[in-house]
């Protein structure tokens, strides 16, 4: 696989247009068992210049929570929605489809922020994506969606005292969670749980029990 120096020229060349398991009325452009980008390790996607493309896949905190967000509109309807990690974009448009006044993608990872933008067009929703961490600030959203994003514990120690501080002033935090490790053990409110369909590739397993969470 040679480098791509365009984000956009890349994800059309490696992924297809698919809709996730547990979210079929959203289309992405995502990675499958027919795709390079696969079957690539780590260290080969870091030689062409690629970030983990954390992007390229469904996981299931996304879906359990584009799902949770689907089939309760009014969870995030005429609010100023933040979809934090955002990936593929799956929950921000999953709330623009559920009638969000306006949201907000961010993604430190300029190809997610590509797919996000390819994705948002495919979905026919508008979303502003940011490449701004944004981990720390407020900007006065209403509701604040993280799907899947307790894997690591440094980020685990900077997301939790941040979510807590946007409850305490107000915002609605929601998390989709498949068990990670450092999801946080108290103050927390289980709103919905779903059997996610995942690919044995990405996980341990072909479903994965992802829970939606409501920091309290």
């Amino acid at each position: 696989m040679r480098p791509y120096h365009d984000a956009t020229a890349f994800i059309l060349a490696n992924t297809a247009e698919l809709a996730p398991p547990h979210v079929p009325e959203v289309r992405l452009r995502l990675a499958d068992e027919a795709h390079v980008l696969w079957q690539q390790t780590e260290e080969e996607l870091a030689a062409t210049g690629l970030p983990p493309p954390f992007w390229a896949f469904a996981w299931a905190g996304g879906q359990g929570l584009a799902r949770y967000v689907l089939d309760h509109p009014a969870t995030v309807e005429g609010q100023g929605v933040l979809d934090f990690a955002s990936g593929s974009g799956l929950v921000a448009i999953a709330a623009a489809m559920a009638g969000a006044a306006h949201v907000e993608a961010c993604d430190i990872d300029p190809f997610a922020l590509a797919a996000i933008t390819l994705n948002g067009r495919i979905n026919n929703v508008r979303i502003e994506a940011t490449g701004e961490s944004l981990v720390g600030a407020d900007r006065g959203w209403d509701v604040v969606l993280a799907g899947d994003v307790f894997y690591d514990q440094a980020l685990a120690n900077a997301l939790t005292p941040w979510f807590r501080t946007l409850r305490a002033r107000g915002a609605a935090v929601f998390v989709g969670d498949p068990g990670r490790y450092y999801l946080p053990r108290d103050g927390l409110e289980a709103v919905e749980t779903y059997q996610v369909p995942v690919t044995r590739a990405l996980e341990d397993s072909e479903v994965k029990r992802t829970t939606v969470w409501r920091f309290a």
